[in-house]
């Protein structure tokens, strides 16, 4: 099986290579000064926030180059910093192309659902105009499209993730272009199927349990508006002890998942295409 050997070989490549978990501990420490600055000034923790939105737009698609090709040379032998700064170089362009390409499908799915969200709520609360449900008011037809178009788009996110998921790979181990890498990674998925969506329930439910983790852990940290001594955004204070220690576990967690399933992904990828 596929995903057994992949598995199988993960642990011990990454054991032999732990230089695999530099990349991903460099970009980890990027969301560190977002999260201190949230419980001691959460303005700037705003303003930290967007520019390092605007850094991980770039900076993304050549850290995963870099990884992919790191992950392949490591899973024959051992690998260095060189091989990821060389195929994160050679490989920026087609990546980011593909990147930008699912950036725009995302919003553009996220505007649908938007909007039919909007007039779900209009169509709502038009059906109370004396401030009391009125459930004979409701158009129930209305609203059942919205639900219809809602779950469609959430449903064609899932599918494009789902088929494209291995574009990164084909770009850097096989040598396709950006367009190339779309059609040939839903080519591997669509005659995978089976193990692939294996594969894609255990590195979701890997993602969600580390996001609950942090989520959680963000929430604690943040400074609680209205209770006790009210919070100025303006003012830079020490942060707090729960926002150090959600960001050492930001930054332990998200190296160890991140260096694991950028090894577990290309091994993955390897045992499918032969």
């Amino acid at each position: 099986m596929a995903l057994q050997t992949a598995l199988r070989r993960t642990p011990s490549t990454l054991a032999s290579n732990p230089v695999l978990f530099v990349p991903v501990l460099a970009l980890t420490l990027v969301q560190v000064p977002q999260l201190l600055l949230q419980s001691s000034a959460p303005l700037i923790a705003s303003l930290v926030s967007l520019a390092a939105s605007a850094l991980y737009l770039v900076a993304v698609p050549f850290f995963q180059a870099g990884i992919i090709g790191m992950a392949d040379e490591a899973l024959d032998g051992r690998t260095s910093l060189s091989t990821f700064v060389a195929n994160g170089k050679e490989h920026f362009v087609s990546v980011f192309v593909v990147y930008l390409i699912l950036l725009v499908v995302n919003v553009a799915l996220g505007m649908i659902a938007f909007v039919a969200g909007i007039v779900g709520v209009v169509s709502l609360l038009g059906s109370m105009p004396t401030g009391t449900p009125d459930p004979g008011g409701v158009n129930v037809a209305l609203l059942a499209a919205v639900a219809v178009v809602v779950l469609a788009v959430v449903l064609a996110y899932l599918v494009v993730a789902f088929l494209i998921q291995f574009y990164g790979q084909a770009i850097v181990i096989d040598g396709y272009d950006a367009i190339e890498s779309i059609t040939h990674s839903a080519g591997v998925v669509r005659r995978n199927v089976v193990s692939v969506l294996g594969y894609s329930v255990l590195v979701g439910v890997l993602a969600g349990g580390f996001g609950l983790v942090i989520g959680l852990g963000s929430a604690l940290a943040a400074p609680q508006f209205g209770a006790g001594a009210p919070v100025d955004p303006f003012v830079v204070s020490m942060p707090s002890l729960g926002a150090v220690a959600i960001s050492a576990v930001t930054v332990v967690l998200g190296t160890l998942f991140g260096g694991f399933f950028g090894t577990l992904s290309v091994a993955y990828y390897r045992e499918l295409t032969g």
